[in-house]
């Protein structure tokens, strides 16, 4: 894959587990960013299926945590800085509502997952994604917020209708 993607996940993941975080000590924590990571790696290979894609978004940046954070209810806070800004503008709104519909949907996932095949981003089998598309019981425990399918129904309506179609018409189908 020519584009680095590993901001915008790495972005995208964090938003997701402030704004659902797991409650616990570290390994809670780890289990619940563990899980929101392989979320959003799905859902951002899906969005960006092709070199060209992913080079695409790099280039013009993924757009920002702003209206995610609106519809959470996190609207008007400032920023804690400039490095609170800069990790902000990387997070991608279509990935992390497609993320969360994974999250809150097992069925959807193991789909998800397999519609991979049909990336350029080499995966290696669906036991790379075993927390997201098999969660164990800590699993599950440490994501009471993050897979709650209320709280996360505000960000997965986002934009439910392009991942359907995705997954649909297959992963290949840029946009």
């Amino acid at each position: 894959m020519p584009a680095d993607l590993a901001p915008l996940i790495a972005a995208t993941t964090q938003w997701l587990t402030r704004a659902f975080p797991a409650g616990g000590g570290p390994l809670t924590a780890a289990l619940a960013e563990a899980q929101a990571r392989q979320a959003v790696t799905v859902a951002t290979w899906l969005r960006y299926p092709t070199g060209l894609d992913a080079a695409l978004v790099v280039l013009t940046g993924p757009g920002g945590s702003a209206r995610l954070d609106e519809v959470t209810g996190g609207h008007g806070r400032a920023a804690a800085g400039p490095a609170d800004l800069a990790w902000r503008s990387w997070v991608d709104e279509v990935v992390a509502s497609w993320a969360a519909h994974l999250l809150t949907a097992p069925d959807a996932a193991k789909e998800a997952v397999k519609a991979l095949d049909e990336t350029e981003h080499g995966v290696t089998g669906p036991a790379e994604f075993r927390r997201l598309t098999a969660p164990s019981a800590h699993d599950l425990a440490a994501t009471a917020l993050l897979r709650h399918p209320d709280l996360l129904e505000p960000i997965a309506r986002l934009h439910h209708a392009d991942l359907l179609d995705r997954l649909r018409l297959g992963p290949a189908r840029a946009r």
